[in-house]
């Protein structure tokens, strides 16, 4: 049954680390690599609008995170960490050089962790809407985690998928209803139960495993890219005094060396809301001095 899941728009291919099968994306062929990470209940697939320009000058390489897409889904912590580790070891099997980090939201966060547990792996860091800047309190973590099972996620009806998927934009671009339909069509699919663990434990993994002490530690020139209309960072319930621009300046004030950037009208999933001025900004980045 994981035939069900999702075509992508650009064709896959798979290596194996610790195991575990690693589907992934690449495309072009060009000097620098851009390494593309998603975030939760995502897949590489999120990053197509980039990678169909970007790979005109780059070689474009996006994954899917063990738990996610079509990689495995085995039993497994899925912190932060975890995924850094998932991160090297793919870097290192598929011996990619002049490599660029891009990660989105929870992807965001885990490129922190890899950025700093392993700094010489990656020249530059792109963080698109990350996770790991605003904190919670131990309270508020652990309601959250209660408040996330895999049976609620199983259980997840089409029109709230469908309402989940819209808190992603600020003006929800009308090729999203495939990303929407792809959600729909996963529960039956044969792994679906192993997928919403994985998302479960993922939630923890990004409460319990933070980054925000790491911040000072990131070496590498660094690029923060938000949607100035980002409705899920920061968390509007449990932190109501924070705003996206005050998250912004979290990382301006412990990252060494960034870029803070807020692009107009653009919500969480900015980079597929706004692909020409995401590209453009991935883009300058890359290839300053």
């Amino acid at each position: 049954m994981k035939d069900m899941l999702s075509e992508y728009n650009f064709k896959t291919q798979s290596t194996t680390i610790d195991s575990l099968e690693i589907s992934y994306i690449k495309e072009g062929v060009g000097k620098q690599t851009l390494l593309f990470v998603h975030g939760l209940s995502s897949n590489s697939d999120a990053w197509s609008k980039n990678i169909s320009t970007l790979r005109e000058n780059y070689t474009c390489i996006a994954l899917d995170l063990p738990g996610y897409g079509k990689s495995s889904k085995p039993e497994a912590t899925y912190t932060p960490s975890y995924f850094a580790e998932i991160l090297h070891k793919f870097i290192k099997k598929l011996d990619l050089k002049n490599t660029i980090l891009i990660g989105h939201s929870m992807g965001g966060q885990a490129s922190i962790k890899l950025a700093t547990t392993y700094p010489d792996t990656i020249e530059k860091l792109i963080l698109v809407a990350p996770a790991g800047l605003e904190q919670f309190s131990e309270e508020n973590a652990a309601f959250m985690k209660a408040f996330f099972t895999p049976e609620s996620v199983k259980n997840t009806s089409d029109e709230q998928i469908e309402k989940n998927y819209a808190l992603n934009f600020y003006a929800q671009p009308d090729d999203v209803s495939k990303m929407v339909n792809d959600r729909k069509k996963i529960k039956a699919s044969s792994d679906f139960e192993a997928h919403c663990k994985a998302i479960v434990n993922s939630i923890s993994g990004m409460l319990d495993d933070t980054v925000f002490n790491d911040l000072k530690a990131i070496s590498q020139p660094t690029l923060v890219i938000f949607g100035d209309k980002d409705m899920l960072i920061p968390n509007r319930y449990f932190n109501p005094s924070l705003t996206v621009e005050t998250v912004g300046d979290i990382a301006k004030k412990h990252i060494e060396s960034v870029t803070v950037t807020f692009i107009k009208d653009a919500g969480h999933f900015v980079q597929y809301e706004k692909p020409t001025e995401v590209n453009t900004l991935i883009q300058q980045f890359v290839d300053a001095e």
